[in-house]
């Protein structure tokens, strides 16, 4: 928001130019990001965080100013001349949506352009002017934070204000002339007959003032900012009133603020100001908490004499209601302090600690290492997830993070049957504990696809979480997707897409960091994966790894126009074994022997069966076996398929023969 510089000098007298000024700000919480204009017209460009709804204005802001170089706040004092006059009724029906809702009425305004120092003000802070009646209102909004609203008196009927819910088929048309179907959830301002304003959002466009106004009602009231916000997000309607109202308004600001849009719609409207109403449905009351001094200096580190806590404390608007000593010391001392009305974000006494460290000065507090007594412990599989790490980063992988809770239908979807309820989930959208990190990674998948990156490479390690019985188990996992391009395309050769042989010589590349006896990959699939395009990886009897081409179904249901392959290993089994370690070993100095076998198989047979059944002969000078050509068709039988395999064979201490290969 923006905020001007000499409106802030308005209240308080700092010594410091404007510059300095957003510094010092800055420094204690009220983030000055950027400055416009220069001179009388200079502004800040503020970050006000959601929590102090009470600094989102210009006397906020000159409230910290006040605390941070020890100067005097000047009040806001709107000075009236009443008069009594007729009788005008509040009734507030909704007590919990409204504690309170204060009134005034102003007879004989005249309606015209606001002066050229409210206007110009209002247009430095990008507010539009309106008319000198509704121009008080947003002024003050800007000035003291509390919002406000004008009614043309003389369009309501029946001689009252309703503060109630809005009935079934009630509608408003509200200030932008749109019209608003209403629900019983609604807060609304009525008169004796309809609506005439969607209370803390917008007021109506029937009620408004316009240059035939005479006579203004002037509205202030506190709402519950549940309600405000539940009706601002269902009509899509967010206003700088609904803005404040949502965080939190001041309950104590409601008559000063409406005696202050009063006092500014006489000055440049001219009129009679009426006796202020107020009508109260209930108290809103801050805490009085308890500041002990040795909690002050346990969280800062630094003793800070009582004179300045006192001092911060009470510039901030903090009234300390007594003093205790316990004994003739000052890590005895207590406060009573009682919170004003206008600092809801304060609940506690580390609130208040919190409140005095940013006043007082974090640049003040020296530079320390905190205690620590022991040692860095390292994980007894960090070397191990250090190495799958850099094997898939150096295979062109990006690794990523995502969310560990997931939704009911992304965990079936991956298999889980029962997967572990949060007791409080955010959403339904987050409701579980995830059971499988491929959703995440398949969700970033068609994140990517859906900004035109077609190119993806992820991977990501972390935990998944499984019932087991009355408890629940948290495992390592690691899992990767790929989709896209394999080879570019170049000069030599035309581009290739990734395919479900990349995908397994990734998977191998990751499986061989480990030691193993016995390796075989078999065509076992799970319901995410392709029926016909999957496979496992068997370590010496025990599955390490499942991967293969994302299920159709599931790709069709992410809208997928590209084959996306996805890899997912068990980290608990494979950490089971040691990392390999590369060993020397001399090149040999006798040649190699190749020969082809060519066989027909039945199709039911797989290579797998053939590597294990030779691996048995135990022949030591066997090298390598693999498949070179595979052919089906022609006059071979249905269901049979020829299969060229390559043996090489070596020996390390002769040249071997053809009669011993």
């Amino acid at each position: 928001m923006k905020i001007l510089a000499n409106w802030i000098r308005d209240f308080v007298v700092v010594a410091d130019d404007d510059r300095r000024l957003a510094e010092r700000l800055t420094e204690s919480g009220v983030a000055v990001e950027g400055f416009y204009g220069e001179g009388q017209e200079l502004a800040y460009e503020a970050e006000i965080t959601t929590n102090r709804p009470d600094a989102m204005n210009h006397y906020g802001v000159a409230r910290e100013a006040s605390a941070i170089y020890d100067v005097e706040l000047k009040p806001i004092s709107p000075k009236l001349s009443e008069k009594k006059g007729p009788d005008f009724a509040i009734l507030i029906e909704d007590a919990e949506g409204c504690a309170r809702y204060t009134a005034r009425v102003v007879r004989g305004v005249k309606i015209a352009p606001s002066p050229a120092n409210i206007a110009r003000r209002l247009e430095l802070i990008d507010q539009r002017p309106i008319n000198n009646v509704a121009d008080a209102s947003n002024y003050t909004l800007n000035e003291m934070g509390h919002p406000t609203h004008a009614f043309d008196l003389d369009t309501l009927e029946g001689g009252t204000i309703i503060v109630r819910r809005a009935r079934v088929g009630e509608s408003v048309k509200t200030l932008d002339g749109e019209m608003r179907k209403l629900t019983p959830e609604d807060l609304v301002i009525a008169d004796a007959k309809k609506p005439v304003a969607i209370a803390g959002v917008m007021g109506g466009y029937e009620t408004m003032i316009t240059e035939k106004t005479k006579n203004v009602l002037i509205e202030s009231a506190w709402f519950d900012p549940a309600s405000i916000r539940k009706t601002s997000k269902r009509l899509g309607m967010h206003t700088d009133a609904s803005h404040r109202f949502e965080r939190g308004a001041d309950y104590g600001a409601t008559p000063l603020a409406c005696a202050r849009v009063a006092e500014l719609a006489v000055q440049t409207a001219g009129g009679q100001v009426e006796q202020e109403i107020d009508a109260v449905a209930r108290q809103v009351l801050r805490p009085e908490l308890t500041l002990h001094a040795a909690e002050v200096k346990r969280h800062l580190g630094s003793e800070i004499p009582a004179q300045q806590i006192i001092r911060i404390l009470t510039r901030l608007g903090f009234v300390m209601r007594a003093s205790i000593q316990e004994q003739d010391h000052s890590d005895h001392l207590a406060f009573l302090v009682q919170v004003p009305s206008w600092r809801l974000d304060v609940d506690r006494e580390i609130d208040l600690i919190e409140e005095i460290a940013r006043i007082y000065g974090y640049n003040k507090f020296p530079n320390t290492l905190p205690s620590f007594a022991g040692a860095v412990v390292e994980l007894p599989y960090a070397p191990k997830q250090a190495r799958i790490r850099q094997t898939l980063l150096a295979l062109g992988y990006n690794e990523t993070l995502s969310p560990t809770f997931i939704p009911m239908d992304e965990a079936k979807q991956f298999g889980a049957t029962d997967p572990v309820r949060l007791e409080n989930p955010l959403s339904e959208e987050a409701a579980y504990m995830r059971t499988s990190l491929l959703p995440g990674l398949v969700d970033e998948v068609g994140y990517n696809l859906n900004r035109g990156n077609a190119d993806v490479r992820l991977f990501e390690n972390g935990h998944i979480f499984e019932k087991s019985g009355d408890k629940v188990d948290e495992r390592p996992s690691f899992a990767f997707v790929a989709t896209g391009t394999a080879e570019p395309f170049s000069v030599e050769k035309r581009a290739r897409n990734y395919s479900f042989f990349d995908l397994k010589g990734d998977v191998e590349d990751m499986v061989g960091q480990f030691e193993a006896k016995n390796v075989y990959y078999d065509a076992h699939s799970t319901g995410w994966l392709h029926p016909g395009r999957s496979a496992r990886v068997v370590v010496d009897g025990t599955t390490v790894a499942r991967f293969g081409q994302l299920h159709p179904e599931l790709a069709a249901s992410r809208k997928f126009k590209q084959e996306v392959y996805v890899a997912e290993i068990l980290l608990d089994r494979l950490y089971q074994r040691e990392l390999r370690e590369p060993h020397y070993k001399p090149i040999p100095r006798f040649p190699a022997v190749s020969r082809d076998f060519s066989f027909v198989f039945d199709d039911k047979v797989a290579f797998e069966q053939m590597r294990s059944v030779v691996e048995k002969l135990g022949i030591s000078e066997l090298q390598s076996f693999a498949p070179v050509e595979v052919f089906r068709g022609g006059k071979l039988a249905g269901g049979t398929y020829s299969v060229l395999l390559r043996a090489e064979f070596q020996a390390a201490n002769r040249t071997l023969t053809d009669d011993a290969v």
